[in-house]
């Protein structure tokens, strides 16, 4: 059952850019906006008794707050952004792609971590595999006639999923610091994307006006808030109640599948073979850095419960494993439920 809670939640994951799809005359900063800003007003809104009791510590360290509320702010409209540019399956395997090499790099320079020889081989494949999708996708765009994508717009849009991978990152790092000094998880992850919810409403109402204009477009706008980035939350927090971190990080590699396959079929999108080659290095990327050591391993299966979460929103070691092995604990699903992402 815990499989089948972290498949589902991917999967979920995946649908956020064909969904988009749906609304062609709302613009990728709404949709963005819609869905991270509503979605992060609405977990302040359930964690609000947290932040208010824990406001004093808030406070003082508002300084990883504001951070993580800006990285908020920006990782939803480049996002979306990067998809509409550079396609749906483009946008969302570079932005996947990108965040734990991120995660690394901001470690590094912010709390002296080394890099690991595995964060180099995941960094050689997922750029390898970023800048292949990127050359395929833009040959695609040159060779085309009608007009629909530049290979400059290609360009840029993988460039705005590199800043969304790094946003991603940064609001992780900002929320797991606030975390790591003594502050529920709940109140962190409130405090962080609520601000960053409120970041959002501007961009929301100087954008948002298509949302209204047909049921169909207030319907994706509700279905981007509620569904991927709350729902999908829910299934992973329970099914990480479950399964090992191990098995939870290599079930939701789904998610860049799903939203390449959903590209095609449904969006009606061509990837070039090298283009799939690049995804298939993405991958690879995100699998090497997930994949934990025979050490972590061997602790995992020693341990009678499931280990930490491997994607909870949080960066992982700069080798990419989560080296805590017990079981989950209310609390900790709380800080995965909290998240409201990604994909």
């Amino acid at each position: 059952m815990g499989s089948l809670c972290v498949l589902l939640a991917s999967v979920l994951w995946g649908t956020t850019g064909t969904a988009a799809t749906f609304a062609p005359d709302v613009g990728p900063l709404a949709i963005g906006a819609a869905a991270m800003g509503l979605g992060g007003l609405l977990q302040a809104v359930m964690a609000g008794p947290r932040i208010a009791g824990e406001a004093s510590a808030l406070r003082e360290r508002r300084g990883a707050v504001l951070l993580g509320a800006l990285a908020v702010g920006v990782y939803p409209l480049a996002f979306y952004s990067s998809m509409h540019l550079a396609g749906v399956a483009a946008g969302t395997v570079v932005s996947i792609g990108s965040a734990p090499l991120a995660s690394a790099l901001v470690e590094r320079v912010v709390d002296r971590r080394r890099l690991t020889r595995r964060w180099t081989v995941g960094a050689v494949l997922g750029l390898s595999g970023t800048a292949l999708l990127c050359v395929a996708e833009a040959a695609e765009a040159a060779g085309e006639h009608t007009g629909a994508r530049s290979a400059g717009s290609t360009v840029l849009g993988v460039g705005l999923g590199l800043v969304a991978g790094f946003t991603y990152a940064l609001y992780s790092w900002a929320a797991h610091r606030l975390i790591s000094r003594g502050i529920s998880s709940r109140a962190a992850m409130g405090a962080v994307f609520g601000a960053g919810g409120l970041l959002l409403m501007p961009v929301l109402l100087a954008t948002g006006g298509p949302l209204l204009d047909s049921w169909s477009n207030t319907a994706v706008g509700a279905y981007m808030s509620l569904v991927p980035m709350f729902l999908g939350y829910v299934l992973f927090g329970w099914g990480l109640a479950h399964v090992p971190a191990s098995t939870a990080t290599t079930l939701s590699l789904l998610e860049p599948a799903v939203a390449a396959v959903l590209a095609v079929l449904v969006v009606g999108e061509r990837i070039p073979t090298p283009g799939w080659i690049g995804i298939a290095l993405v991958v690879c990327c995100l699998a090497v850095l997930t994949m934990p050591s025979r050490r972590a391993a061997a602790r995992e299966a020693d341990d009678d419960g499931p280990a930490s979460p491997g994607r909870d929103g949080f960066p992982a070691g700069p080798d990419g494993v989560h080296r805590e092995s017990a079981p989950l604990s209310e609390e900790a699903r709380d800080e995965l439920v909290g998240r409201a992402g990604g994909g």
